[in-house]
């Protein structure tokens, strides 16, 4: 008995999860991530493109070629880009943000940025994790002991 309820609810969250997650092409995207991606990503391939329900809130995330993923809002604008180990452009990055990581780390580059509902992560090539308001005020640096949260 104890398998088939556990069957039952691996095959529920499989499916739940496949829902959650369609493929779609790249012109399924809204214009403001095509945009973003043509200008900032132009020289990387899409490997694959999806519909994302992640934390509630539809959106879309892309992985390309060379391993950087990129997560929109529904509305198009960028959410997220990671970069894994390796740098991300710094383009679309606030000023603040980056004036803050050239002043204060000026032998690392930005690997990941995330907007939250509230904050801004950011993480640098030496796994340092720093946040910001969304407006680019530094609110925690774990190695300069700031954290103003």
């Amino acid at each position: 008995m104890k398998n088939r309820i556990f069957l039952v609810l691996a095959l529920l969250t499989l499916t739940i999860s496949a829902s959650a997650q369609k493929k779609i092409e790249i012109t399924e995207l809204p214009k403001p991530a095509q945009e973003f991606l043509k200008k900032h990503f132009n020289d990387v391939a899409v490997e694959s493109a999806k519909k994302d329900a992640e934390h509630g809130e539809k959106g879309y995330e892309v992985k390309l070629k060379d391993g950087t993923e990129v997560e929109f809002w529904k509305d198009g604008s960028y959410r997220e880009v990671d970069g894994g180990d390796k740098p991300i452009p710094t383009a679309f990055i606030p000023k603040e943000v980056k004036d803050y990581v050239a002043k204060n780390y000026p032998n690392e580059k930005i690997t990941h940025i995330d907007y939250g509902h509230k904050d801004l992560d950011v993480d640098l090539t030496n796994k340092i994790d720093l946040e910001f308001t969304k407006e680019g005020k530094i609110l925690k640096d774990k190695k300069n002991n700031i954290d103003k949260k």
